[in-house]
């Protein structure tokens, strides 16, 4: 059976000057994004960043799966209708267009997709949803979700919600999961359900429950996978959907 073909989109560092330069622009990415989804049983390929509308589709139907990272820099406000409220680095406007074009257009064809970190908070942005521009600033009470420990560490549970597709794919009601994040989703769309919160209230998963799989989660289970079965197991399930969306395509082509 051939392997499906998941992509994952990168950092990206557009060069120095005004709007960057060809010659300096640079896409970079954390080899465990690779790792994992080879683990899993996937052929992982990195992305380019384009936002030629068919550029894109061209791009989707060669893969069976997507992976939205955590890296880099946060959306700027203006993508959710806000002003930046406090100092932090905003995202390239071609990376936040190009992965804009990857999740919608991946999600109208119901291709499995799995955000992580910044992914997650792109998919909801995306789709009509805004962020909390900084978690110590904006949430009472709330715990301190950039964790000083190493990464491959876990360091706060989070309850997962027993309807959700989350549930079924982890396993279990609570899971304990690295952090790393100063922003966090604020309000969610309608196309997106709730599937997973810290003990603050801060928002650690989203899914829609209309696609076979469209999950995000606010940690990073790059880091996990090795040692943790529940964070195996994301994306284990991810490559299992693309699997399926190779049989459909092959079913209606």
């Amino acid at each position: 059976m051939r392997k499906p073909v998941i992509g994952i989109a990168p950092d990206f560092n557009p060069g120095a000057g005004k709007g960057g330069s060809e010659s300096e622009a640079t896409l970079f990415i954390r080899n465990r994004y690779v790792t994992a989804v080879e683990a899993a049983g996937g052929i992982p390929v990195i992305l380019p960043v384009i936002t030629e509308r068919a550029f894109i589709s061209a791009i989707l139907d060669r893969l069976d799966g997507l992976v939205l990272t955590g890296s880099g820099p946060d959306i700027d406000p203006r993508r959710y209708g806000e002003r930046k409220r406090f100092p932090f680095k905003v995202m390239s406007p071609e990376r936040t267009d190009s992965e804009i074009a990857l999740v919608t257009e991946a999600r109208r064809r119901d291709l499995p997709v799995l955000g992580i970190c910044g992914g997650m908070q792109l998919m909801n942005v995306a789709l009509g949803g805004t962020l909390v521009q900084d978690i110590d600033r904006q949430v009472p009470r709330a715990l301190p979700h950039r964790m000083t420990g190493p990464a491959t560490e876990v360091h706060h549970p989070v309850t997962v919600e027993p309807s959700s597709r989350l549930h079924d794919v982890l396993g279990r009601s609570t899971v304990r999961v690295n952090s790393s994040h100063h922003q966090a989703v604020k309000a969610v769309p309608r196309a997106l359900a709730v599937s997973a919160v810290a003990p603050d209230g801060v928002i650690e998963a989203l899914e829609d429950r209309s696609r076979r799989f469209f999950i995000g989660v606010q940690w990073h289970p790059e880091y996990l996978y090795q040692r943790h079965r529940a964070h195996r197991a994301l994306f284990e399930a991810l490559v299992a959907a693309a699997r399926g969306s190779r049989r459909a395509a092959r079913r209606t082509s």
